[in-house]
């Protein structure tokens, strides 16, 4: 009789699987015994699957027709059969499969998502309309090629004021506005940002001017910052809003700057931050029709109209 509330663990379904790889080319392989192996004998045993001499003390030797056995009996169980790999599939996709949800190795619900901030589509039934309009959409969903930039924002609250109708996007026709994500959207941005970057076109960040933001904007990829012009940013920076715990992302920003060229346009903001110890928060970047495109770095082409 099958003992269906018996589950083989994850750990165990990866290493019969491998087993079954290696038995394209080998009669039987030996897996020493410890949690896993153990594991998978008392879940044979409690299905009445025979091990005979393919157990001992040391080793367990599994063989096609042993593994056979056991793929008869998880799909009998309503299990997925060993071939069948679950990770990076969504709960719905590995339902296909069997009764096993596998929540450790499954596709989160938000991973591949992220939120727009895209040009409103007027009037919806028992909605008003807006001029921009925020989805949560599946990045994959999106045709990089009708953006001509990107535009990432670090904070939920200001990436619901931005408009892509200013003066530092005027280049650009066509921008796409993300959000920079959280715990929520951050795995599905990094994907877009990534696809993005081979295309070679401007990513531009807006965001706090502290270690940690222009850190953040590096290693995302991004090809410039939305910055108030230096002056403005020299007179409103202030000491509050480049933290001391955020010590420990300055020595990256440090040897980024000392590879700019005298005259880079990022040398002065860098002073402020680096030198002066004085940041400026998103929210305190004053009027949008100030903002300025700042190179992040010394040279590095990037396509525009």
């Amino acid at each position: 009789m099958l003992v269906s509330n018996m589950l083989l663990s994850n750990r165990a379904r990866n290493l019969l699987r491998g087993a079954l790889t290696e038995l394209a080319t080998r009669p039987s392989v030996e897996r020493k015994r410890g949690p896993v192996i153990n594991a998978i004998v008392d879940w044979c045993q409690a299905q009445d699957i025979e091990l005979g001499a393919r157990l001992s003390h040391r080793h367990l030797r599994l063989d096609a027709e042993l593994l056979g056995r056991i793929d008869e009996t998880l799909v009998d169980l309503g299990e997925p059969a060993l071939a069948v790999d679950l990770a990076g599939l969504s709960t719905a996709e590995q339902a296909a499969y069997g009764n096993r949800e596998a929540k450790p190795v499954r596709e989160t619900p938000r991973e591949q998502r992220v939120l727009a901030n895209l040009p409103g589509q007027g009037r919806r039934p028992g909605l008003s309309p807006r001029p921009r309009d925020f989805l949560d959409i599946d990045w994959r969903d999106i045709d990089l090629d009708a953006f001509e930039a990107l535009v990432q924002v670090e904070n939920l609250d200001g990436f619901y004021d931005v408009s892509p109708a200013i003066p530092a996007l005027d280049p650009w026709g066509a921008v796409l506005v993300l959000y920079r994500g959280d715990y929520h959207y951050g795995g599905g941005f990094a994907r877009l940002a990534e696809a993005w970057a081979r295309g070679g076109k401007p990513h531009l960040y807006l965001g706090d001017f502290d270690a940690k933001g222009v850190g953040l904007a590096l290693s995302s990829g991004a090809t410039h910052l939305l910055l108030p012009p230096l002056a403005m940013l020299a007179e409103r920076a202030n000491a509050q809003h480049q933290p001391a715990e955020q010590l420990g992302d300055q020595p990256r920003l440090r040897a980024h700057a000392a590879g700019l060229p005298d005259g880079h346009p990022l040398v002065g903001p860098l002073a402020i931050l680096l030198g002066e110890q004085r940041g400026l928060r998103q929210q305190w970047l004053g009027s949008a029709e100030h903002w300025e495109r700042i190179a992040l770095h010394a040279s590095r082409p990037v396509m525009s109209r």
